[in-house]
C-alpha cells in the first residue's frame, strides 16, 4: 500500500498540471450535470415490511388517483379574542380567502370550513381549510406558493390570525448558507494557527471544497434530495479538510527531515496517505452499512455520504500532492522558508522542545490507571441522560415559533385538542369479508369505544366497495406515550376484528409510523453493529497487526457514542442549553438518529484511531519501547489530530444554526461525539490503555500473522528500500510501562 501510494504521490507531483486539469474537468462536468438535472423530489419516507407502510401501499392500490402524492396545505383561521370565526365579517373574510385559493393554478380543491364537518372548533374561534394540489410540493410554482402566502396576508388585514401548514410550504434550501460558512471560517483559523502559513492552511480548504463540489454536484446530478445532499456536504467538508491536513503535516515533517519536495510529497502520500485510505474505508463501511436497516431514505443518505468520502480520499492522495508541487516552499514554516535552499537537513526550530502533546503523553503513561478511570467515569456520567432516550418523528411542533407552520400547529392544538395534529388513519381491508360494510361499521364502533379516542370519521369506501378508510383523533399529542399506547391497543383490537368478520384493520399515521420506525431501527441495531464493527475490526487488525488495539478502538467508540446520546437527550429532551442552541421545543429524539449517529460516529472515531495509533505503531516497529512509542506518536500527531478534531467540531457545529430539527440534532450529536472521541477517548484513554498493556497491545498470534495480508501502512518499505522491517519482539510486559 505504502509503495503504491508513494508512486502515486510522486506521479501527481511530477504531472501536477495534468492532475489539476483532470480534477478541474471532473468538477466542471459534475457541475454542468447538476445544473442540467431536474429538481429532485424530496425523499418519500417508506419502511418496507411495517404495518404503516402496508397501509400506505394498500391505499395506493385500492384508491388509485387519490392524490396521495399531491401537495397539501392547511390554512388556519383564528378570530380575535372574544370573537368567533363564524361571525358575519369574519366568516365572509374566510369564505373569500378560500374561494381565492380554490381558483388558483395547480389547486385541485379547497374545502370550505363552514361546510366541512369538524372544521370549526367547538368554541367557534378557530377554523381550518384543507387545500389539495394536483402536483407534489417540489413541482409547485413560485406563483402558486406566493398566492397561498398572499391569501394569508389578506386574512390578517381583515383582522384574523391566519397561519399556514402542510407539505405545500417547501422549506428553503439551506445549502451554502451562513452556517456552513461559519464552519469553514473556523476551520481556516485553526489551520492557520496550526501551520503558521497561508498556503499550508489554504490547501486543505481548497481540496475539501473541490471534493465536496464533485461529490455534491454528483448527488444532485443523479437526482438525490436536499437532505441527502446536506449530509454529504457536512461529512465531505469535515473529512476532506482532515485528510488533507494530515498529508500536508506529514509533508512538512518530511521536508524538515531533509527530503526534497518531490520525495517529501511522495512519502507523505505513502505514509499519511495510507492512513487516510484506511480511515476513509472505515467511514465508508459505517455509512454504507446503514443499508442494513432497511429504510430507503437512510440507505440513500449513507451511500451518498460514503461516495463523498471516497471522493475526499481520492482528492487527498492525487490532487493534494499536485498542489504541493505548485507551492512546495510556501507550505513550510516561516523559519524553514528563510533557510537557504539545498542546504541539506533543514533546521527544526523548536522541535527538540517537548510540546504539549509530548508532555501530556508522558503524564498519561506515568499515571495510566488513574487517567483511565477518570476518563471512563467522566464519559459515563455524561451518558446518564441517554437512559431516558425517547424516540419519535418531530414534525411542525419542533420548528421555531417564528415559522408559520409552528404557529398553525399550536393554533390547531389550542382549538381542536392536542391529538388533532396527529390523527390516526385506519384502513379496513374488507376484501375477504362476506359483508364489507358491516365489517367497516364494526371497526368504526370499536374505534369510537376505545379509551383515548375523542373523535372518529365515518368509513369512506373506495369505488370497489372492499376497502374503507377511517380517521381517529387521539386525546393526546402525536409524541406522547399515551398515543403510542393507543396505537398498540387499536392494533391488538384488529386481531379480534379479523376473527369476527374476516376483515383486516391496519393503522398508520404519524404516531404509528413513529412506533414502526423505532421497532425497525431497534431490530436492525444489533445486525448493523455486528456488520460494521466486525468489518472495521478486521480492517484495523490488518492495519495494526494486533488483536487488542482494534478491540480497544471499538470499546472506546461505545463510550463516545453513548456520551453523544446523553448530550442529545439533555439538550433536545430535557432542554439543557436549549436557548443557547436555538432549540425552541423539546421532545423526542428522531427515530433514525441513534443508528445514524452510531454509523457516522463509528467511522469518524476510527479516523482518529488510525491517524494517532499509526504513528505509535510506526515508532514501535522501528524499535522503540511501548511507552516511548506512545510519546513519539503524540509528538508527531497530537497537535494535528487535535486541530483536525477542532475543525470537524467547527464544521458540525455550523449546522446547528439550521432550522431543520434533524440537521440541528445531527450537528449537536456529531460535534459532541467528535469532542468526546478525539480528546477523551483517543488522546486520553487510548494512551492509558496502551501504557497498561505494554507489548501485549501489539500481540498477534503467529498463525494469524501468517494469514493476514501485510499492507505496510507505516511505510516500512519506504525506509528500508523495499525490505520490510521486522517487528520488535512481543514478549508480554508486566505492569504499566515507563519512559
Amino acid at each position: 500500500m505504502a509503495t503504491f501510494l508513494h508512486r502515486l504521490g510522486r506521479f501527481s507531483f511530477r504531472r501536477r498540471r495534468l492532475v489539476a486539469l483532470l480534477w478541474a474537468v471532473v468538477l466542471a462536468a459534475c457541475a454542468f450535470a447538476a445544473v442540467k438535472a431536474p429538481t429532485a423530489a424530496e425523499d418519500g419516507f417508506s419502511m418496507p415490511g411495517t404495518e404503516s407502510q402496508k397501509a400506505f401501499d394498500l391505499l395506493d392500490r385500492r384508491f388509485p388517483g387519490g392524490g396521495s402524492d399531491g401537495a397539501e396545505a392547511r390554512i388556519v383561521f383564528v378570530a380575535p379574542e372574544g370573537q368567533k370565526v363564524t361571525a358575519g365579517a369574519n366568516r365572509a373574510a374566510v369564505e373569500r380567502i378560500v374561494a381565492d385559493v380554490a381558483a388558483g393554478d395547480q389547486v385541485k380543491a379547497a374545502l370550505d370550513p363552514f361546510s366541512t364537518p369538524g372544521a370549526v372548533s367547538r368554541d367557534g374561534r378557530t377554523a381550518y381549510s384543507t387545500v389539495a394540489y394536483d402536483v407534489p410540493n417540489t413541482d409547485l410554482t413560485d406563483a402558486t406558493t406566493e398566492a397561498l402566502e398572499d391569501t394569508a396576508k389578506a386574512g390578517r388585514e381583515a383582522g384574523l390570525t391566519v397561519e399556514l401548514g402542510g407539505t405545500a410550504l417547501v422549506p428553503e434550501n439551506e445549502l451554502g448558507g451562513t452556517t456552513e460558512l461559519v464552519g469553514v471560517a473556523a476551520a481556516a483559523v485553526v489551520l492557520l494557527i496550526t501551520f503558521g502559513s497561508l498556503a499550508a492552511a489554504g490547501l486543505p480548504l481548497l481540496t475539501a471544497i473541490v471534493g465536496i463540489g464533485v461529490g455534491v454536484a454528483s448527488i444532485v446530478a443523479i437526482g438525490m434530495s436536499t437532505t441527502t445532499t446536506t449530509l454529504a456536504l457536512m461529512l465531505g467538508l469535515a473529512v476532506g479538510i482532515d485528510y488533507a491536513l494530515f498529508i500536508v503535516s506529514r509533508y512538512r515533517t518530511e521536508r524538515a527531515e531533509g527530503h526534497g519536495a518531490e520525495e517529501a510529497a511522495a512519502r507523505a502520500v505513502g505514509t499519511a496517505g495510507s492512513a487516510v485510505v484506511f480511515a476513509g474505508l472505515t467511514v465508508v463501511i459505517a455509512l454504507a452499512g446503514l443499508a442494513v436497516v432497511g429504510i430507503p431514505v437512510l440507505t440513500k443518505m449513507g451511500l451518498a455520504a460514503a461516495g463523498t468520502v471516497v471522493i475526499a480520499v481520492l482528492v487527498a492522495i492525487t490532487l493534494l500532492p499536485a498542489l504541493l508541487g505548485f507551492c512546495r516552499r510556501a507550505v513550510r514554516p516561516r523559519a524553514a522558508r528563510r533557510a537557504p535552499a539545498g542546504g541539506g537537513h533543514a533546521r527544526r526550530t523548536g522541535d527538540d522542545r517537548p510540546g504539549a502533546g509530548t508532555r501530556w503523553a508522558r503524564f498519561v503513561i506515568r499515571r495510566p490507571l488513574a487517567v483511565l478511570v477518570l476518563g471512563v467515569l467522566g464519559l459515563g456520567l455524561i451518558s446518564v441522560p441517554a437512559l431516558d432516550l425517547q424516540l419519535g418523528m418531530p414534525g411542525d411542533e419542533a420548528k421555531s415559533t417564528s415559522t408559520t407552520q409552528r404557529r398553525a400547529y399550536d393554533a390547531l392544538a389550542d382549538g381542536f385538542g392536542p391529538g388533532f395534529n396527529g390523527p390516526l388513519t385506519v384502513v379496513v381491508d374488507a376484501k375477504g369479508s362476506a359483508d364489507p360494510k358491516a365489517a367497516a361499521a364494526r371497526a368504526a364502533k370499536r374505534l369510537a369505544a376505545t379509551d383515548g379516542v375523542v373523535a372518529t370519521t365515518p368509513p369512506a369506501f373506495n369505488a370497489a366497495g372492499d376497502t374503507a378508510v377511517l380517521t381517529a383523533v387521539p386525546a393526546t399529542g402525536p409524541s406522547s406515550e399515551e398515543t403510542t399506547d393507543l396505537v398498540r391497543t387499536i392494533r391488538d383490537e384488529a386481531r379480534g376484528l379479523r376473527a369476527e368478520t374476516g376483515a383486516t384493520m391496519l393503522v398508520t399515521g404519524t404516531t404509528a409510523v413513529n412506533i414502526d420506525v423505532s421497532q425497525k431501527v431497534t431490530g436492525a441495531l444489533v445486525p448493523y453493529l455486528a456488520l460494521v464493527v466486525g468489518l472495521a475490526f478486521l480492517l484495523l487488525m490488518v492495519v495494526f497487526r494486533s488483536l487488542l488495539v482494534p478491540l480497544k478502538a471499538a470499546l472506546g467508540f461505545l463510550l463516545s457514542v453513548t456520551a453523544a446520546f446523553g448530550t442529545i437527550v439533555a439538550v433536545f429532551q430535557w432542554g439543557w442549553l436549549a436557548d443557547a442552541l436555538g432549540v425552541e421545543q423539546t421532545g423526542p429524539v428522531m427515530s433514525m438518529m441513534p443508528i445514524f449517529l452510531i454509523g457516522v460516529v463509528f467511522g469518524l472515531a476510527m479516523d482518529y484511531e488510525v491517524f494517532l495509533v499509526t504513528r505509535m505503531r510506526e515508532a514501535y516497529v522501528h524499535g522503540e519501547r511501548p511507552g516511548a512509542a506512545v510519546v513519539t506518536g503524540f509528538r508527531h500527531s497530537a497537535r494535528v489530530v487535535g486541530a483536525a478534531a477542532v475543525i470537524m467540531i467547527a464544521v458540525f457545529a455550523g449546522f446547528i444554526g439550521m432550522s431543520d430539527p434533524m440537521i440541528k440534532m445531527m450537528g449537536v450529536g456529531l460535534a459532541a461525539a467528535v469532542l468526546f472521541d478525539a480528546f477523551v477517548v483517543r488522546m486520553t484513554i487510548v494512551p492509558a490503555v496502551l501504557a497498561l498493556l505494554g507489548d501485549r497491545a501489539w500481540w498477534l498470534p503467529k498463525w494469524l500473522e501468517r494469514v493476514l495480508p501485510r499492507v505496510d501502512v507505516e511505510g516500512e518499505a519506504l525506509t528500508t528500500g523495499g525490505a520490510a522491517v521486522p517487528a520488535p519482539a512481543t514478549e508480554p510486559a508486566t505492569g504499566p510501562v515507563r519512559v
